[in-house]
């Protein structure tokens, strides 16, 4: 009787488990999302242009030149000389919209924007929303360091939660970019 009871509520707990696990996958990967991203985290996701995990390849400032996007009407594509750019170049290890993967991707924008969001260095592995760019081809991360997730060497795994997300209990479980984008792509209606 003992035996056939301890295998009833293994048999209970085991159900219990593979239900909560495989029958809400994108309510936890939306909680995940709201735990790293902050409660705002569906309208970061709808209002940007491309959203990305990438690895920062090089990084520096420019002053005035610009690579516009061909379809983009502009009456100037050019920026005056004096105008500083950050300039930054990714290779798109995740794609998720607005990219490709294994695309090498150059974003251009405005030096003063970058007092918005923390410096992104070479060899950073970062999870990254950007605004759709500019008639001049700028583009800057949504909502300033709400819109640069900072993961782990392997780019897999969120390294720090951003000090924003202080005021929520502190992330005790690792949370993977696949989650986040699972998450992201329900949140942009994919």
């Amino acid at each position: 009787m003992r035996v056939a009871r301890e295998v009833f509520i293994a048999a209970f707990v085991l159900a219990a488990f593979c239900r909560s696990s495989a029958g809400a996958p994108g309510e936890s990967d939306q909680a995940a999302a709201e735990r790293v991203l902050g409660p705002r985290w569906i309208q970061l996701a709808r209002r940007s242009g491309m959203v990305f995990v990438g690895t920062v390849l090089s990084g520096g400032t420019e002053f005035g030149k610009t690579d516009r996007v061909p379809s983009v009407p502009v009456a100037s594509p050019v920026l005056p000389p004096s105008v500083p750019q950050s300039v930054l170049r990714f290779r798109i290890d995740r794609a998720i919209a607005g990219v490709q993967p294994g695309q090498s991707l150059t974003i251009r924008e405005w030096a003063g924007a970058q007092m918005l969001h923390a410096s992104m260095r070479k060899g950073e592995h970062l999870l990254l929303f950007l605004y759709p760019q500019s008639r001049l081809g700028l583009t800057s991360p949504v909502g300033g360091s709400r819109g640069q997730v900072r993961l782990d060497a392997t780019g897999t795994y969120v390294a720090d939660p951003p000090a924003f997300v202080n005021r929520h209990p502190p992330v005790r479980s690792p949370v993977t970019t696949a989650q986040l984008e699972r998450a992201i792509r329900w949140a942009r209606g994919e």
